[in-house]
């Protein structure tokens, strides 16, 4: 297989322009959109065309619609074999990014007689047993579950039409290369195939060459470019109990409308969110091992604003799109520079402004600079005045100062910017939690890195 790099770039001004069905445009339009975002514009007449495509764009660019819209115009077109399964087949890694691709196609699709089902882990199977008992145009699926369901006969593939793998580079983190190669394997070998990643090239690009035909090659917005509309801040904590207090400042401070504040382990989510709780925030947990129902209330909650604050894990945060979120705060820095770019996009959505903090001990600093080095940008120290840090960062070696990464200029002692005292509105009492962080989940859950709270001097979470 050989990869085209040379796509046109297209120009269009409207929606309209890109020959979509009268029905879908209308629900667009309905939706207050008339000028596509540049992925749009470029995915949308390459998918029309019948080309399997491999794209990148950064989150919050409309991902979704420029998969989603082209594969709705071709469920306007009669199926060319009768039968009960997809003609549209969706992967996610995530249950809540499935939840987003499902909620994008009934909107945009909502003039269209259409059946789009999702099939998730923690549903029940029975439900999960009827929806399939009937006949389905669209499916969106995490790999697992489809997999249960292909191995115990309950899926049609014969008229699948096109397969999507929407962000391929997470499913290959979380372990699900294999589930995706037998799903793929069990679809028609003339199905149309679009892979959309953060990456294109390594062990995607490997994965592209077994599953994608001729592919077009499109790249919206590198690494160095994103999340110009995110103010990226650094607060260096000493402690717990420092980290603690500055979340605090963070959360009185009015320029705050919803936060999702990014822990370790999903113990410490919902340690973190009890406490919170226990002092007066609306705050909530999301992670992996709560059931579906828990989730979608969570989520529903936080769409209607009556969480503030949500506690999340990396997987469980993957696909959140809610538009109030103002500020994403990294309480536990991520191990993955790649995944720092997924936390702080989940503000400054649809280009809107939003502010990222991230939190750093002295042991961060090889984090930190593998992030900066990724990002190709430095994190500007912020120090809120009566809660600075004790340390002095730890400099790096000379060949690294005034690079990413390098601590030189970040040295709070040196001019870093300092916040008002008018928002202190902080405790000295540092919350406590005992016992450990439990065992990795199963193969293809969220991995359970060592808990921040292990050292003693972290929250209490009660017994979960």
């Amino acid at each position: 297989m050989s990869i085209d790099n040379t796509a046109t770039p297209i120009k269009v001004t409207t929606f309209a322009s890109l020959g979509l069905n009268p029905l879908i445009l209308s629900a667009v339009e309905e939706s207050g959109y008339t000028v596509p975002s540049p992925i749009q514009a470029e995915a949308i007449p390459e998918v029309m065309a019948g080309h399997d495509l491999m794209a990148s764009a950064q989150t919050g660019t409309g991902k979704t619609a420029a998969f989603i819209l082209p594969a709705l115009h071709r469920m306007s077109e009669p199926a060319a074999i009768r039968s009960k399964g997809p003609r549209v087949l969706v992967l996610t890694p995530t249950r809540e990014l499935a939840q987003q691709v499902s909620d994008a196609a009934a909107k945009y699709g909502k003039n269209m007689r259409l059946k789009v089902v999702s099939i998730l882990g923690g549903m029940p199977y029975p439900l999960q047993n009827k929806l399939l008992s009937n006949p389905v145009d669209i499916l969106v699926a995490t790999p697992g579950r489809l997999i249960d369901h292909i191995e115990r006969g309950r899926i049609d593939f014969s008229r699948l039409e096109m397969l999507v793998l929407d962000e391929a580079d997470r499913m290959l983190d979380m372990g699900f290369i294999d589930d995706v190669e037998r799903i793929a394997a069990a679809t028609p070998a003339t199905r149309q195939t679009l892979l959309f990643s953060a990456t294109l090239d390594g062990v995607i690009g490997n994965l592209a060459k077994r599953l994608l035909t001729n592919p077009k090659r499109i790249s919206i917005a590198a690494t160095q470019a994103r999340h110009e509309n995110i103010e990226q801040r650094l607060m260096y904590v000493d402690d717990m109990a420092h980290k603690g207090r500055l979340l605090d400042h963070l959360l009185h401070d009015t320029s705050l409308n919803q936060a999702l504040v990014f822990t370790a382990t999903k113990r410490d989510a919902d340690a973190l969110a009890d406490k919170l709780l226990s002092q007066g925030h609306s705050a909530a947990a999301l992670h992996g091992d709560m059931n579906q129902r828990e989730r979608n209330r969570t989520l529903v909650n936080l769409r209607r604003g009556q969480v503030r604050i949500l506690v999340a894990t990396d997987v469980a945060a993957r696909g959140i799109d809610v538009p109030g979120i103002s500020h994403v705060i990294n309480f536990d820095l991520p191990k993955a520079a790649e995944d720092y770019v997924h936390r702080i996009g989940r503000t400054g959505r649809a280009g809107s402004t939003g502010i990222a903090v991230s939190f750093a001990s002295n042991r961060d600093a090889g984090n930190l600079q593998k992030i900066e080095r990724y990002t190709g940008q430095s994190i500007t120290a912020h120090i809120v005045a009566g809660l600075e840090p004790k340390f002095k960062p730890r400099s790096q070696p000379s060949n690294t100062r005034g690079k990413p990464g390098g601590y030189g200029r970040h040295a709070h002692a040196d001019g870093a910017r300092r916040e008002s005292q008018s928002h202190n509105r902080f405790g000295d009492n540092a919350p406590r939690r005992n016992g450990n962080t439990g065992n990795t989940g199963p193969a293809g859950q969220e991995r359970r890195p060592a808990s921040s709270f292990s050292n003693g001097r972290g929250y209490n979470s009660g017994n979960r």
